[in-house]
């Protein structure tokens, strides 16, 4: 009997910039005004979504992403937080749900049963979602028309 020469995992860097770099540039579609606007609202699939600023800095910005109800067909309840890193156009997941700080590569198995590539499949979830959002979302104009005034 021989033994399976299993190739050792390797990360694919190139695959995860690309993926970062591609999010950043969705997340600008969903929030352009980001830089003087704190929070944007919007429905998604009768879910409530909320993206926040959290941190500005001159180099960076941290989002807080909520989907609000817990009876949506798509998800239900969502937390992710995320750094948009704008020197370098990308935007990465920095706590998904209730986990924080995912290593870029784990060895399987391990105590918290991540996947081997967690951090890439996690800013793939939030690709995936980002681009359900701009699909689908909608979000409601608050027009204060004054009566009288054309």
């Amino acid at each position: 009997m021989h033994k399976l020469n299993k190739k050792p995992f390797k990360s694919d860097l190139r695959a995860l910039h690309a993926l970062c770099e591609a999010n950043y540039a969705r997340m600008l579609r969903l929030f352009p005004d980001y830089e003087n606007s704190n929070v944007r609202e919007l429905t998604v699939g009768g879910a409530g979504v909320r993206l926040e600023v959290v941190e500005r800095c001159r180099y960076t910005t941290i989002f807080r992403l909520h989907q609000k109800r817990a009876d949506s067909r798509w998800l239900g309840q969502l937390f992710v937080e995320v750094r948009a890193y704008h020197d370098a156009r990308m935007l990465e997941v920095g706590v998904f749900q209730s986990h924080r700080r995912v290593a870029a590569r784990y060895q399987y198995p391990n105590q918290q049963m991540f996947q081997q590539d967690e951090k890439f499949q996690q800013n793939r979830f939030l690709a995936d979602w980002l681009e359900h959002c701009l699909a689908n979302g909608r979000v409601e104009l608050n027009l204060n028309l004054r009566a009288g005034s054309a």
